[in-house]
């Protein structure tokens, strides 16, 4: 199956002229959707049909993917089917009329800065966990890196004097994220302090560790992100990733560009960041409107 992937890219490159970056796309898709395949246990393009193009789709909808994610990985398998029935390995198109999936466009939550402002007062800095908590969403909202990036940060990751952290991401790719004056402020007394007295042996690498002193998980995380939504009597719907997804918006509101902001959340593709220009287009219009002259 790889080999006929490679034979496609090929067909593109020399026929079509596609650049490098459209050619290494095409690929990527195809090479998941082969790790599908195979999880299926089918070993030949030949052995598939509609049903199990859907099943993909509807599978990479279950994870989560953006629905423009999906749409690009329906027109490079397309593109592959159309290429392996004119090259007469296949004699029918499976995705023939297939239409991508029909997703709701879910933006994500987020919240106002007064509403960020209030959870962040919640903890309570004179306790050992209560300072941590401190530390942790001050960190989430002041680099907006996800909850499983936070949770795996160990002690030497951090870089107090420089500001940033170092963070692994998705696939494994470790970026530099800075970090603000005031999440900086409560890491350096957490770690001087508090870690200290948390941690159950002196040679745990965990930044994070719950009250047995071992590294904090996404759940422990997610009890405590609830408790203090509920403290700040915040009705919206709060998930592990809602400081993530208020760090975004909150910096394309006071002017950061899309680029900028898909590097601080180490999103590979630029359109998964996009979403976040939906969520500022209210303000923008209302920024406009009081702005313009002939508004």
């Amino acid at each position: 199956m790889l080999q006929l992937v490679n034979e496609f890219l090929t067909f593109l490159q020399v026929e079509k002229g596609l650049s490098k970056n459209t050619l290494d796309s095409y690929g990527r898709d195809l090479k998941k959707y082969i790790e599908f395949l195979k999880s299926q246990k089918i070993l030949s393009f030949s052995e598939t049909n509609r049903t199990i193009i859907i099943s993909y789709f509807l599978q990479l909808q279950k994870k989560g993917h953006a629905s423009s994610t999906i749409s690009r990985n329906l027109a490079s398998i397309r593109s592959f089917y159309q290429f392996l029935v004119r090259e007469r390995y296949l004699d029918k198109d499976p995705t023939i009329n297939l239409e991508s999936p029909k997703l709701e466009k879910r933006l994500p939550k987020v919240l106002s800065i007064k509403e960020v402002d209030l959870l962040l007062e919640q903890p309570d800095i004179k306790k050992p966990l209560g300072l941590r908590d401190k530390a942790m969403l001050e960190l989430l909202y002041a680099t907006g890196i996800r909850v499983t990036e936070l949770i795996t940060l160990d002690i030497t990751d951090v870089e107090l004097d420089m500001g940033y952290i170092k963070c692994l991401g998705k696939g494994s790719k470790e970026r530099i994220v800075p970090i603000g004056s005031e999440a900086v402020k409560f890491l350096e007394q957490y770690i001087l302090t508090e870690r200290k007295k948390l941690i159950k042996k002196r040679e745990e690498k965990a930044l994070f560790v719950n009250h047995h002193g071992y590294r904090l998980t996404r759940q422990g995380f997610w009890k405590i992100i609830k408790r203090y939504a509920k403290r700040a009597k915040i009705n919206k719907q709060i998930t592990p990733h809602t400081l993530r997804h208020s760090f975004a918006t909150h910096l394309l509101e006071n002017g950061a560009d899309l680029r900028s902001v898909q590097e601080l959340l180490g999103h590979a593709d630029i359109s998964t960041t996009q979403i976040y220009t939906h969520i500022t287009k209210k303000r923008l219009r209302e920024v406009y409107s009081k702005t313009h002259p002939r508004a």
